[in-house]
């Protein structure tokens, strides 16, 4: 299997909706988030392109920053427990910090004044990168248009969910 590169367009396809949509490399959709809300929003939903909630995002309240993702099947949240918790670090500027009941934990790691981010495993292996897309002859597309590459063995609604989580932890949805 080989890497996925997905195009990350921070912005809604719906009409007075923030959220983000996400392109598969057949410039399909394939994934969106929308929230008919506020800006930076407490709550948040991950999508696939037939409007399938995968993921719900919920800022905890007197969590001390806390967010939490739950995963969903069938219309229905799968349980009780949050799948990942993840707030910023505060010492280490932009970077989050991921953890994991599921599965394992995760870092993120941000660039300040840059669309771009990293997430790694607990080993350190990079699991997906973003970076700001650019054009066939090297223009950028702008801060809200992002390239993320995921590695293939890696649970893409999950990194679509930290991704979301980043960007609205960082005010950027």
């Amino acid at each position: 299997m080989e890497k996925e590169t997905f195009t990350v367009w921070m912005k809604s396809l719906v009409c007075h909706g923030n959220g983000c949509t996400v392109f598969n490399s057949n410039g399909q959709v394939a994934f969106r988030v929308d929230n008919y809300q506020q800006r930076c929003s407490t709550k948040a939903f991950l999508m696939d392109s037939t409007g399938n909630i995968l993921f719900s995002l919920n800022r905890k309240k007197l969590g001390f920053g806390w967010w939490e993702g739950f995963k969903w099947s069938d219309s229905n949240v799968r349980a009780e427990k949050a799948c990942f918790r993840m707030r910023r670090d505060l010492r280490k500027g932009v970077c989050c910090v991921v953890s994991d009941d599921c599965y394992c934990n995760y870092k993120i790691e941000g660039f300040e004044r840059k669309s771009s981010l990293k997430i790694r495993d607990f080993e350190g292996r990079v699991m997906a990168e973003a970076t700001q897309k650019q054009s066939s002859q090297g223009v950028n597309l702008g801060d809200d248009v992002l390239r993320l590459t995921v590695e293939a063995h890696v649970d893409h609604s999950l990194v679509m969910a930290l991704v979301t989580l980043y960007g609205l932890i960082n005010n950027k949805l």
